[in-house]
């Protein structure tokens, strides 16, 4: 019997796992012991990885849709062949952004940035990821704060906050590791503060929880500066010495008193002051977010706002402290750096010519042929295909139809495109239903790749199965029509993954995400220079504990702006809010992958229900499991079934994301600076069906 260590590539902690495999199945699936993120613990997905050994089955061969409507066998050569030719023909015809790409935070580091160069530098077309539908929020906030997309956290610090504030976060069930840590928390009388709307399984396990109205977190977060700055809660020597136009956001949150929190959150003066005193008396106070604060219409703002507060405290590189993002997919980090779509491959700026001739130089291609701007966003994209701009879409490893708001609007492109290239594991996504090509691709336990976790720690996965006859990886794929494509010699450098990893870390050298010391088969956190080995050694590194930032003159920044106007509030006609989020562990996003496991599905309800609180439930007689139509501002309707509780305010609707009836109702609405879907934002009414 064989033991493969590899990487869970479903959530952003990346957890080991060891694989024992023998005539050529796995047999054995064991957490790893003493590795720094899990050390032998894993949730239900990870451990459900072996139900995917089947899913590609020997044999299996792209397939390109006929005249007929039916879908035919072929083979490589003659995919790769079709797709390069539509590809240059569109081009030809439409001109260069007429075709492009939507990737993924679920591919390896080797296949983002293999795929960015064919897309971005060679066909100089745009692509964009569902990165931007979870994290761009985070990114750009992390950019403007501390001058690049760097959380400072590591996992530990879970474990050493006394006091730890999760807003629009529910690890109990989004992340079970994070909340692994939290439990292992001996910090004497540390508290656990949960600020959400909902009683969210997080917020039944807190110690306190703040049920705020939605989309009212800025609000609280510039309140709560207000206060903290009036009583003289605040780390003067730091902010001094390690922080830029402090001055300026303390005279802008004087248009914050403790009254104008309570009417826009609806807690009370006693309870916001509870939670400022809690912030001010915390030794180690660490502040994490995730969707509930990114899928938002001023989402970059509030966390901004977040992170402000932790700078003014000065909790921030020590111990325990920061202001955290939670990453949500397995290789979003590696996606926000290294897919060459919002940033040069390691967080370049497309301005700079000389990094773009260092990378050309680095990559094997003529300068002239380096991306050029930022890629088109996600919706620009949908919109795109729907104005008749954009006539080829290549889809990797995402499911739109499924996961994009409004997402109707996505069914309607899709339509309308003369080349839909859908590559995955599965032929029966929802988005594959109008493919005019589709590729099948091994899952991650027949790959190798490398992965960058939410604390920046770099994991390798590797193959822990052998290929079938036919089958071949997302890379391989790509490389493929790289070479159709006529790439020649901006192609060699790039014939397998590992030649690829040795790319990215010559690209890295002298980065803020500098890995030019990590060998292809281990895992480090970043940064992890060259010889600099020793003094990067320690497993478990925070960024920002010498006060220095990534900014130009290495201080952070304090950035702010005035609330900005709702684009959905509750009306006669749609009186109620629509909220979004996880169902339970064991579902992930659109439950393409999980719907195979029997122990999950087993436990889940095939179709989509919604979560209504027992008094609206009452008043408009709806009993556990009966069904209402929902009515959304977007002006769609879908049916769902009830589960009557009280975790959810009287006024709203909570509808897990695992359902395609979900994201059919959520708005075409967006956060200004970073594109990402105000997914948490609509308003609706029901009737009973």
């Amino acid at each position: 019997m064989q033991k493969v260590q590899s990487t869970c590539n479903f959530c952003a902690i990346d957890c080991n796992l060891d694989f024992y495999v023998e005539d050529g199945k796995i047999v054995r699936t064991v957490p790893t012991k003493g590795y720094p993120v899990n050390d032998g613990f894993s949730c239900i997905k990870g451990l459900s990885l072996s139900k995917q050994q089947t899913t590609v089955k020997p044999g299996a061969l792209p397939k390109i849709r006929q005249g007929d409507g039916s879908m035919k066998e072929v083979s490589w050569d003659q995919a790769f062949n079709h797709v390069a030719g539509k590809i240059k023909e569109l081009q030809e015809k439409y001109g260069r952004e007429s075709v492009a790409g939507i990737s993924t935070g679920q591919l390896t580091l080797e296949e983002f940035a293999i795929f960015g160069h064919v897309m971005r530098n060679y066909l100089q077309t745009n692509v964009d990821g569902n990165t931007r539908l979870c994290m761009a929020s985070a990114a750009v906030a992390h950019k403007g704060t501390l001058g690049y997309d760097a959380p400072g956290y590591t996992l530990q610090d879970l474990e050493l906050s006394d006091t730890l504030i999760f807003i629009g976060a529910n690890p109990v069930v989004a992340h079970p590791i994070v909340w692994g840590r939290v439990r292992n928390n001996k910090v004497p009388g540390h508290k656990i503060i949960v600020i959400d709307p909902r009683r969210s399984e997080t917020a039944m396990n807190a110690d306190y929880h703040y049920e705020i109205r939605p989309r009212s977190d800025l609000a609280l977060m510039y309140t709560l500066a207000n206060i903290l700055i009036e009583k003289d809660w605040i780390d003067h020597e730091f902010i001094e010495a390690h922080t830029n136009k402090f001055d300026e956001f303390a005279q802008f949150v004087k248009a914050f008193p403790i009254s104008r929190g309570v009417e826009a959150t609806g807690i009370s003066e006693d309870r916001i002051m509870e939670l400022a005193t809690m912030i001010h008396t915390g030794k180690a106070v660490s502040f994490w977010w995730t969707m509930g604060v990114n899928q938002g219409y001023e989402a970059v703002t509030t966390a901004r706002a977040i992170m402000n507060l932790a700078l003014m405290t000065g909790n921030i590189g020590k111990p325990g402290t920061g202001g955290n993002s939670i990453t949500g997919q397995c290789n979003a980090m590696g996606s926000r750096l290294f897919s060459n779509t919002t940033c040069l491959f390691g967080g370049g700026d497309f301005t700079d010519e000389a990094e773009s001739r260092r990378l050309a130089d680095i990559i094997g291609i003529d300068p002239d042929l380096m991306a050029k701007k930022p890629t088109i966003p996600y919706n620009k994209i949908i919109e795109g295909i729907n104005a008749g701009e954009i006539k080829g879409l290549w889809i990797l490893c995402t499911n739109p139809r499924h996961s994009w708001t409004n997402n109707e609007t996505f069914a309607e492109a899709a339509k309308k495109l003369e080349l839909f290239v859908v590559q995955d594991i599965y032929d029966n996504i929802e988005s594959a239903e109008d493919a005019t090509v589709y590729f099948p691709v091994v899952p991650g336990i027949k790959k190798a790749g490398t992965y960058i976790n939410l604390e920046r720690r770099m994991s390798a996965m590797r193959p822990v199965l052998p290929r079938g006859e036919n089958e071949i990886s997302d890379y391989e794929c790509i490389l493929g029509v790289a070479k159709a494509l006529g790439m020649g010699s901006a192609i060699e450098r790039w014939e397998t993954p590992e030649q690829c990893f040795d790319m990215l870390r010559d690209i890295s050298r002298g980065r803020p995400c500098d890995f030019s010391g990590v060998k292809w088969d281990e895992g480090r956190q970043w940064p992890y220079p060259e010889g600099r080995e020793a003094e990067f050694a320690d497993d478990q590194r925070r960024l920002y504990s010498d006060g220095v930032f990534f900014t130009p003159n290495g201080k952070a920044n304090f950035l702010f702006e005035e609330l900005l106007d709702n684009p959905y509030v509750q009306t006669e006609e749609f009186p109620l809010i629509y909220n979004t989020g996880r169902g339970t562990v064991g579902q992930w996003h659109t439950q393409s992958r999980t719907k195979e496991v029997k122990f999950v599905e087993d436990v889940s309800l095939k179709k989509a229900y919604l979560y209504m609180n027992t008094k609206m439930a009452e008043e408009n007689d709806v009993h556990e499991m009966d069904q209402v139509r929902v009515y959304s501002v977007n002006g769609q309707n879908a049916v769902f079934y009830v589960k009557v509780t009280d975790n959810v305010p009287y006024d709203q609707l909570y509808a897990p994301i695992h359902y395609i009836e979900c994201n059919k109702l959520t708005p075409s609405s967006y956060d200004k600076y970073s594109r990402e879907p105000n997914y948490k934002g609509g308003t609706c009414r029901f009737e009973k069906v």
